[in-house]
């Protein structure tokens, strides 16, 4: 009989045992909320974003916020990679099917490879906390020139969720995974 329980993690070989170690290396990241009508001060989903990456040990270059614009938007994007620190971009806002929530249409097409799994699995935990209310979420995450992206919606509860349940935990390993593709 198979025992089918997971394993510890580092158990049977180094891969999970290196995941982890790569999870705990710093990930300098930049935070960019996408609102017509926020600003620094009265942005509380880029802010938490914030405090949770540095809580973690993770820093933040730059905060900031454009319109919802897809010029905007990819500028926003091109200026964070721009920055040779840059090793993660985190968006907030824009996600929903509103007509003014484009900030998946325009990040998408520049990332250079998905990684559907964190909108997947970042919309049935939605689910499990908010309903079927969860579907009208467009949250996903790529890579693009050796840096990682997410797209996340803006809600304090949203972000939370993503830092909390799947961006930390993962960021550290997916963001030396984005540089091996460079």
């Amino acid at each position: 009989m198979s025992d089918a329980r997971p394993r510890e993690p580092g158990a049977g070989g180094s891969g999970l045992a290196d995941h982890r170690r790569a999870g705990s290396e710093p990930v300098p990241t930049v935070v960019v909320t996408v609102s017509d009508t926020r600003t620094l001060e009265t942005d509380r989903g880029g802010r938490l974003a914030a405090e949770l990456l540095q809580g973690a040990g993770h820093p933040v270059l730059e905060r900031r916020i454009v319109p919802d614009q897809p010029e905007a938007i990819v500028g926003a994007l091109d200026a964070a990679l721009a920055r040779s620190e840059t090793r993660a971009v985190i968006f907030t806002g824009g996600t929903g099917v509103a007509p003014r929530d484009v900030t998946p249409e325009s990040v998408e097409p520049r990332l250079e490879r998905l990684v559907p799994g964190f909108g997947e699995l970042f919309r049935m935990l939605s689910f499990q906390e908010i309903g079927s209310a969860a579907l009208l979420s467009r949250a996903l995450a790529g890579l693009v020139r050796g840096r990682v992206v997410f797209v996340l919606p803006g809600s304090t509860g949203a972000v939370r969720l993503a830092l909390e349940r799947l961006v930390l935990p993962e960021l550290g390993h997916l963001a030396a995974e984005a540089v091996k593709r460079r």
